[in-house]
């Protein structure tokens, strides 16, 4: 037997000018798209051969490219068509939250497009981020589909081999069968639904439940994603039978998970502390252990925020009367980038900021050079892989550095600071682009604190404009 593999991932931020192009993607084919995806060791064992179509990742990033987008699904397309006499499935990570200009979502036309060519029964298994926006008919679709649970998405390389055994399994004993799908009223951000923390955790352990049954192939919730206008936006749940004779018994699961989860609606909260960025920066100079994280949340780029905002920055400038060691990691600067890698060991004057907005204005300064690098993955994007360059700069007469960037990808993991030779635990303080702290960071960390700060992910969900979204829609509208 023989499975066509792809991956798909963009999560679009429509609030950011610079759209997602064909450069920002992260892109492989043949051997290298299967040793990214890092199924091939289930399909191995199930003695399934695999055929590879295309392997694009950009993470986080704003509104595609229509041509951009054209040419990866063109691609995949095309892989199927040579292949269709072959196959006898499909495998893919689709994300879920891109945003495609001119067509909406690129995850849904894809699969749309995907089923003109193989017809309705052909087995297609679906990965896909719990911040992703799904819809009845492109959930319908698909016979197996399960996102992680984890957010941070630390099972997404569990969540990968789990489907990939779904699929092994339905291709050794076929039957009819496809997901169902309930979507909820509630808009949430991701910074609301951390698992390790309640209700998140309840909910998993609900669908860890679930998955018990016999009748339950998979049980999923998904947060959705709001960083774009869409009519899809919102959470939703999916349940997948194990097969159509329980379809009945299934539908039933779904509205008692879906009740479930919209009983939990009071409760989702941030994970701890927050405060305004003042509030963030008083308590960080006065913690007395090291070393203390703060989450610029307002730019944050694991959610596609640009990371050009050098607001915190100047605040810090003015305010580190204590003398703390501070690390800021980082600023994307393509042209302050540029220039600084250019000299060596002297002091140069720059301007660090893109100016875009008040919140990117340009801070002028003294710099002296102590680092340069490279950015490489993280979490469920290849370690190995490479998505930018940096370079580290000391505020000359100051205590605080800057990893300077050409690009906005996030600094998540230890592994990512040792290759561009820094140790986090030499600084007092250390500012990163995030929303929630990720897991390496927290355990390494004496404390942190998520600063409410403005730019292109706002934390207040309430308040965020949106026309396109069903209504009434909780919190927005008070149900």
């Amino acid at each position: 037997m023989k499975v066509l593999v792809g991956e798909f991932v963009t999560e679009s931020n429509s609030n950011v000018p610079n759209m997602c192009e064909l450069k920002d993607y992260d892109i492989s084919f043949g051997d290298e798209c299967i040793r990214k995806m890092k199924i091939r060791d289930v399909f191995d064992k199930n003695n399934i051969k695999l055929i590879p179509s295309i392997y694009a990742n950009a993470g986080a990033s704003g509104v595609i490219e229509k041509a951009s987008f054209q040419y990866i699904e063109n691609y995949l397309l095309k892989k199927i068509k040579n292949h269709i006499h072959e196959i006898d499935g499909i495998f893919l990570m689709l994300h879920g939250a891109s945003e495609v200009q001119g067509i909406g979502s690129g995850d849904h036309h894809i699969l749309k497009e995907i089923r003109r060519l193989v017809g309705e029964y052909m087995p297609v298994a679906v990965v896909c981020d719990p911040h992703g926006n799904l819809e009845k008919e492109y959930v319908e679709a698909i016979q197996i589909l399960r996102s992680y649970r984890e957010s941070p998405h630390i099972d997404a390389d569990k969540t990968m081999h789990i489907v990939a055994q779904m699929l092994c399994d339905l291709l050794k004993n076929r039957r009819s069968m496809h997901a169902i799908y309930r979507k909820l009223p509630l808009i949430l951000g991701g910074e609301q639904s951390v698992s390790e923390d309640e209700p998140v955790h309840s909910i998993n352990t609900y669908l860890n439940t679930l998955e018990k049954d016999e009748k339950i192939m998979s049980a999923s919730w998904h947060v959705g994603y709001l960083r774009h206008d869409c009519e899809v936006a919102g959470c939703g749940i999916v349940i997948v039978p194990s097969d159509d004779k329980h379809q009945k018994y299934a539908n039933q699961k779904a509205d008692e998970l879906a009740a479930y989860v919209w009983s939990k609606r009071y409760d989702f909260h941030y994970t701890g502390l927050t405060m305004s960025l003042e509030e963030s920066l008083k308590y960080a100079y006065a913690f007395k252990e090291k070393p203390f994280f703060i989450t610029d949340s307002g730019d944050n780029v694991t959610s596609g925020a640009t990371g050009w905002n050098t607001y915190l920055l100047e605040n810090v400038l003015k305010t580190n009367t204590v003398n703390k060691k501070i690390l800021f990691a980082s600023i994307c600067d393509p042209d302050t980038y540029n220039q600084l890698s250019k000299v060596e060991d002297s002091i140069i004057d720059i301007e660090l900021g893109v100016g875009y907005d008040e919140l990117s204005k340009p801070i002028r300064g003294k710099v002296k050079i102590v680092g340069n690098g490279e950015l490489f993955g993280f979490m469920m994007h290849d370690p190995d892989s490479i998505f930018g360059q940096c370079v580290t700069a000391n505020f000359v007469g100051t205590n605080i550095d800057v990893i300077i960037a050409n690009t906005n990808w996030a600094l998540c993991e230890l592994q990512q600071f040792k290759k561009i030779g820094i140790d986090v635990k030499d600084y007092d303080i250390v500012v990163v682009k995030q929303g929630y702290i990720f897991p390496e960071l927290k355990a390494i960390g004496a404390g942190n604190v998520m600063a409410l700060t403005d730019g292109a992910t706002p934390q207040d969900t309430a308040s965020l404009k949106f026309k396109r979204i069903m209504r009434p829609m909780f919190p927005i509208d008070k149900i």
